[in-house]
This record gives C-alpha cells, structure tokens and sequence, in this order.
C-alpha cells in the first residue's frame, strides 16, 4: 500500500467518524491527513496528527477522536494495527502484504518512481556556473556544475520543465584584456598591463600564430581582435568539454554579446530597448545626465544608473536585457545560481524582476553558493593561479567530485578530503552508495545461478524487520525528490542514497535470496529477489539524479 492509497483510506474514515457526530466534513481534505514516516520504526510504518489536528473542529477530545479512527482504521484492507500515541497520534502499521506491494510498484514504474507533478506547469530557466570564457573553469565553478545540474535534474524530475543555461560573458573589457594577453604571447612581447596568466595562454599565442601568421603586421588594433576572437572560441570550446566531461550539460549557451547587437533590420539592440521597457513601466528616471532605475522601489539598497551620462551603458544594463529575455522566452521562473562574491546581486536582482512588472518574491530565485576547497589540490600547470576542473577530475573521478559536491547544502562552506574520496570502504559516502547499487547486480547473478526466477512475487513473505526497514525507506523517495526540488535542495538525494544503502547493506546481511544447500527455492527467495531489484532501481534513479553512475560492478 503507497501512502496516497493510505491517505485516501484515512480520509474517508475520518470522513465517516466526522460525520457520525453530526459535524459537517466537507471541509477536510487529504492535506489535514499529513501521514509520515515515524523516526523510531517500532512505532509503526505510517503516523499522522489528524485527530489533534480535527478535535476542535468536531469538538470533542483529540484522543477520543483518535479512539475512532483507531476503530474505523482496523477495517482498511492491508492495515495490521493502529496504536494510539501521547495526546492524539496515531501510529500505524501495515501487514507484509500491503507493505511489500510498493515493490511491484517501484518495478513497474523503474525509472519513473520517484518523479511527480509538484511543479507540473512551471516553466523555469536556471542559469547556472557563467564563467568568463577567458580561461579554465577552477574548483568554484566544480561546485556550481555539479550543484546546478544536479538541482535542474531534480526540478525535472518533480514535474517543472526547465532549461539549465549558461551566460557567456563574452562582452566588455575583459575580452579586449584576453586578446592583448594571447597577442603578446602570440608575438613574443612583454605581457601587457593586467594580462591573463598561465601556459594556457602562451598555448593559444601559439595556436593563434599558426593559424594566421599575419598577427605580426596587422594594425595592431586588428591583431588584437583577431587574437582575442581566435581564444575566445577554442577557450568557450574547452569549457564545454570540461562540463560535459564533468556530466553537465547546457540547452542554452547565451551570449551576452546578442544583447548588444541591433536586429537585422536596424531595431534597437536589447538593451537599448530593456531601458525602454523599464521607463513604461514607471521605474525608470533621468538624473544629472543619466539615466537610472528605481530600485530601491524592491528593496534595494540604492537605485542603480543604467546608462551614464556620457551614454555609456553599465552592466546593470546587461543585467535588465538579459532578465527581459529570459521573460519573453516565456519563462515563469528564473533562477540564478551564483557564487559566493555576488550576495550584492541579490536585492538588486530581485529589483530588477519588479521594475520589470513581475513579483520578486515568487518570479526570480538568486541562490548563492559557498566556497569550496579539497585538501591537498595543486594549483593549475596550465592556469598556475586556480585549481581547474579538469585536474580535479581527473585526480578524484567524476562520481567522486560530483557526489561530494551534491551531498551538502550550497549556502554551506566546503572543504573535502581527497584521501576520502578515493578509499574503496564504507567510510566513503559515493562507494557505499554505489557498492549497494552493485551489491543488487551481484544478488541478481547469484539469484539466476540458484535458478531463483521473477516470477510470483508474494509480498505477504517478506515479514523481516530488515525487510520492512527497507520498504519504509524505498517508500519515502518520491517525497525526498519532490521536498529537494521544491525547497531547492539536492543534497537532500544524496543523504537519502545514504539511508537506503544503509538500510540495504543491513538487509542483505540478514536475509539470503539464494537458498542455501539443499534448501529449495520458495516464495520468500523470489519475492526478495523483487525487493532487491527495486533497491537497485531506486538507487540508480537516485544516483542519476545527482549526474553519478550507478555500477554494476565494484
């Protein structure tokens, strides 16, 4: 029995009881039921609140009400016993049978158990790492991949349709910085004032020349553009291919540089029309020459200057038109996730979102990421100032980085332990939750070779305490999936892998699908045969969530 098949029961005995006393029920619905699980599994599999919750309403005591439902409980097919608890709580326990039909479930639903209609309807845009593509991406921008597709992965997985984008700051000073850089290291000339570090970039001069050999005697304002538009693409290249290496992947890489062109026929580029679009909406006022936003209309500390009076746009500017977009692209929702220097973008975001005309309270989401670091990483050969990406990965391994990345909240600092994380033991969380993936492959070959078949699953024979442990857990997943999207939160997948594997590692110590010996093949070998394959399912829709494998064998 799943919890909305128990909800749905308890609502109409809580119905009946209601209306027995002469009160009218139309009014309580399933979310007055509020069933969860009971931290101490001795109190039962399901436990609610509801009688406490209704007894004024009905007027009479939470526990005599509770009495009655304990009452018109014991009559629901697939309920063992119902204990009254403290005030008013009602603790409930369900027999082997309906508990273990979640089973048949999991395995008819695979890889869709798990996923609901939460945010079914909501269309939302998340941006997430955006890094200048005027270098490797380093270990801050590990943490925000792993976060932000992790947490698109988990959205998805609760109903929402989103779009993971990435914003190519490809515009302004720090390009024009970037091509004089690559230049000089082109032509062998002192590094110019400000330059970009590092091997990468004497790489890319030597790439540059050789593929136009005129660098040296183009006007050198020409050199300069043909330099920086030369890296500009193989480093934008290079980060796609250490994301993708890394398990992420983009629908949208924006480049910033559109919300400065004019349309094709000559109309106002972007952000020429946001500051338009901006005024009509009666936020916008001309002070000393120029032109600013009043945001402090939305909580911000200080109305921001759009356009200087030199006319001379700001990145605010940028920042408006690439809202705009987000906003004509139909996107209900935006989420930015940023890293921990921008708490500034916070308030003025979220401004940004009501000068617009929408609601900055339920429109726009600004999560702001902490740092990171991992013991012992050695600075970039290639960069020689940052730790990159790509030598972390190929040091700890994908699923290493990506799981210990996914399993802590992004608001909390981060400092990870490299030996850690390469142990083969179950001090290590992304082995343990992976070895019990593994350990349900390994079941199902020794399974095939006792001749225990998929067939007659009887749920009534999995009466182990181990066994009704697990059920509970593999129960509990859809709620974890849709509280982690809903709350934004995917390290809250990563903890619960971590209880179910524990929960799996304890049955698989207790109970033996295989028979032993002469021991012949029965149900309770086959029907855990069942409840080990819906572990493994769970697992491996769990570990996918948070862009980890799920190996077969370790």
């Amino acid at each position: 029995m799943e919890a909305a098949q128990l909800a749905e029961s308890l609502l109409a005995v809580v119905t009946s009881a209601i209306e027995r006393r002469g009160v009218d029920a139309a009014g309580v619905t399933l979310d007055d039921i509020a069933l969860e699980r009971p931290r101490n599994r001795d109190h039962g599999d399901w436990a609610t609140s509801v009688a406490l919750k209704l007894a004024k309403r009905v007027g009479v005591p939470p526990r005599e009400l509770a009495a009655d439902l304990q009452a018109g409980l014991a009559g629901v097919e697939g309920v063992a016993s119902v204990d009254i608890a403290g005030p008013g709580f009602l603790n409930i326990r369900l027999d082997a049978a309906a508990a273990g039909s979640l089973v048949v479930t999991i395995l008819e639903q695979g890889e869709r158990y798990g996923t609901s209609a939460t945010l079914a309807g909501q269309s939302i845009n998340l941006e997430f790492v955006s890094a200048n593509p005027t270098g490797p991406l380093h270990i801050g921008h590990t943490r925000w991949a792993a976060l932000g597709d992790s947490l698109a992965r988990v959205l998805s997985a609760a109903g929402a349709t989103v779009t993971s984008e990435f914003y190519i700051n490809d515009a302004g000073a720090q390009l024009d910085v970037f091509g004089a850089s690559v230049l000089a290291a082109a032509l062998g000339e002192p590094a110019p004032e400000n330059a970009y570090p590092g091997q990468y970039i004497a790489d890319f001069g030597a790439r540059a020349l050789a593929e136009r050999p005129d660098l040296a005697t183009l006007p050198r304002d020409e050199a300069v553009l043909v330099a920086r538009e030369l890296a500009y693409a193989w480093q934008l290249g290079e980060i796609e291919s250490s994301l993708a290496q890394f398990n992420v992947h983009f629908d949208v890489w924006f480049s910033e540089r559109t919300l400065h062109a004019a349309g094709p026929g000559g109309e106002a580029s972007p952000i020429d029309s946001a500051v338009d679009r901006l005024r009509a909406q009666g936020h916008v006022f001309d002070e000393d020459g120029a032109v600013w936003v009043r945001t402090t209309d939305f909580g911000d500390d200080k109305d921001r200057v759009i356009r200087r009076a030199n006319g001379v746009y700001t990145y605010f500017a940028a920042d408006a038109a690439y809202y705009l977009s987000k906003k004509d692209r139909g996107f209900g929702l935006t989420i930015y996730l940023l890293g921990a220097d921008h708490h500034g973008y916070v308030h003025r975001l979220k401004a940004l979102a009501g000068a617009a005309g929408d609601n900055p309270d339920t429109d726009i989401e600004v999560l702001i990421g902490q740092l990171v670091s991992i013991n012992g990483a050695r600075l970039s050969k290639r960069a020689g100032n940052i730790i990159e990406l790509d030598d972390l990965r190929a040091w700890l391994g994908t699923d290493a980085l990506r799981y210990s990345l996914a399993r802590y909240p992004a608001d909390s600092p981060l400092t990870l332990d490299p030996e850690l994380l390469k142990k083969r033991s179950n001090d290590n969380p992304v082995f343990y939750v992976q070895y019990a993936h593994a350990r349900t492959h390994q079941v199902a070959r020794n399974a095939a070779q006792s001749g225990v078949e998929r067939v007659d699953f009887d749920a009534a024979t999995l009466t182990d305490e181990t066994e009704s442990v697990l059920l509970g857990v593999l129960a509990e997943f859809p709620r974890v999936v849709a509280q982690a999207a809903e709350l934004r939160e995917p390290h809250r997948v990563a903890r619960y892998l971590e209880q179910l594997a524990a929960a799996y590692h304890k049955w698989y110590d207790t109970c033996r699908v295989a028979p032993q010996g002469d021991e012949p093949v029965d149900a309770v070998h086959r029907a855990r045969l069942h409840l080990s394959d819906a572990a493994g399912q769970v697992l491996r829709t769990g570990l996918a969530l948070i862009g980890v494998s799920a190996p077969e064998r370790m």
